[in-house]
């Protein structure tokens, strides 16, 4: 994944039960920890934090909500 400028939105790509969280929920980047290590906040509609993760940049994937330029 590429490294997420802070409060991007992103989804999460595994279950996390022990966090209660789901594959595809969106959370948003709020910290770099280490090199592919994000702190991430999950709010719920009301925009109440639900869950906090660090988590690895494999169990993320990068919204995007405008076209991103094709690389060559």
């Amino acid at each position: 994944m590429p490294e997420p400028e802070m409060l991007s939105l992103v989804a999460l790509l595994e279950d996390l039960p022990g966090q209660g969280l789901v594959h595809g929920q969106v959370g948003t980047f709020v910290e770099q920890w280490a090199p592919d290590v994000f702190e991430v906040e999950f709010s719920d509609d009301h925009g109440r934090t639900c869950a906090m993760a660090a988590l690895h940049s494999s169990q993320l994937l990068k919204l995007h909500n405008e076209p991103v330029p094709q690389v060559a």
